[in-house]
């Protein structure tokens, strides 16, 4: 969180939905993203094996204002920019190109019948041409080839394991990936059966028994990124044959941001709260999605832990190609938005002109600042010891 104004932005949605609480809203809702920033897109592979670009951690997501996630995703652009040394003309352009997308996809989907709008997606192959930075439009054709060729056998299977004799099992990386040592093998498996079964239990009856065709050989525990810090997450490796694996992510599932403004949860679960978002507004989701409840009354969700994932680079665009990444995801929220919300009503809201694009622009600038001056009090405050620091080992 210390490292740049952008980083600490990316993990204070809770600040954000508390401070967005306030603001006036259409009071139009939809099945909100509720953490939604630039680095929380990218592509991923459907079942039939296409990769999309679409949005891809919901872990704070709430049925909410549907300007939550437009104004937390124009600032983040905003932020990305200046932590790029971008100009400010710059970064006001990447907004205005995120949110005019954003206002136009939106008129489009209000033009289509509901199962059109269902059934549309945003293949990544097809976001390539309009690429005009050559460097860009290269790098991204590699990205995606390399993509399309990796497969778990041959990649993730011998980065993620290690071998002893003859049984596989998860390396360890301190002090990113390691196995629990808290209690006795014995006693973690059967802790961890019982929410496994728990957790097969909420798949269709097809991807059940298509689970049931693996067998689970070990489980570890790894840290993740600073906007999910302090939960618990995990490593599932199953294998139906010795060169035949399947890794799952389990991932604890805490309480949105966003239910102290938007109202509590449908869902007892906050996985299930997490699966039931996933499933709203991505084109295509995860076959292996579900979720279980641990020993302590601690809840997860379970997902594929890498299916051609491709991650956004942010950090090394190019200003134009800023501006076409934010035109990308304001299109990718759109549809997101008109999945579960009535995009005729938000389009009618929108209108034709930019006055809404222009409005989000001002807000975006102003609450970056607001962002940096926050970094700035966390920061001091860190360095004269009144705030505890847990720095990683380089």
């Amino acid at each position: 969180m210390l490292q740049s104004p952008f980083a600490f932005y990316r993990a204070t949605a809770l600040n954000m939905a508390a401070d967005l609480a306030s603001t006036p809203t259409s009071g139009l809702r939809v099945q909100a993203c509720g953490d939604c920033h630039l680095m929380n897109f990218g592509a991923f592979a459907t079942p039939e094996r296409r990769i999309i670009f679409d949005i891809n951690d919901l872990d704070e997501t709430l049925p909410a204002p549907w300007e939550w996630d437009v104004k937390r995703l124009a600032a983040s652009f905003v932020l990305a920019c200046r932590d790029n040394g971008f100009s400010r003309a710059t970064a006001r352009d990447s907004v205005l190109s995120c949110v005019r997308s954003y206002r136009k996809r939106m008129a489009e989907y209000s033009q289509l019948n509901v199962l059109e709008v269902w059934y549309q997606s945003v293949d990544a192959e097809e976001l390539l041409p309009p690429i005009r930075d050559k460097a860009a439009r290269e790098r991204s054709q590699k990205r995606l080839a390399k993509a399309r060729k990796q497969n778990v056998q041959e990649n993730e299977f011998p980065e993620l394991t290690t071998s002893q004799g003859q049984q596989a099992s998860l390396r360890e990386n301190l002090p990113f990936v390691f196995h629990p040592r808290e209690n006795p093998f014995k006693e973690q498996l059967r802790i961890f059966n019982r929410a496994f079964v728990q957790y097969r239990e909420t798949l269709a009856e097809d991807r059940r028994l298509l689970l049931d065709r693996f067998r689970f050989v070990d489980f570890a525990l790894n840290v993740v990124g600073a906007g999910s810090g302090g939960t618990l997450c995990g490593i599932i490796l199953l294998m139906a044959g010795d060169e035949d694996p399947l890794f799952l992510q389990v991932k604890q599932a805490r309480p949105s941001v966003l239910e102290a403004f938007a109202g509590k949860s449908a869902h007892r679960n906050n996985g299930q709260r997490i699966v039931h978002g996933c499933r709203m507004l991505q084109s295509a989701s995860d076959p292996f999605l579900g979720w279980t409840e641990g020993q302590r009354g601690r809840q997860f969700y379970v997902r594929q832990l890498k299916d051609m994932k491709i991650k956004p680079q942010v950090e090394i665009c190019t200003p134009h190609a800023m501006l076409q990444y934010a035109e990308r995801c304001g299109w990718t929220l759109a549809h997101a938005h008109a999945r579960s919300g009535e995009p005729a009503k938000i389009s009618g809201y929108l209108g034709k002109s930019d006055k809404f694009d222009e409005a989000i622009a001002d807000f975006s600038s102003q609450y970056a600042d607001q962002c940096e001056r926050d970094y700035e009090l966390v920061s001091k405050a860190a360095k004269r010891g009144k705030l505890e620091v847990l720095l990683e080992d380089k």
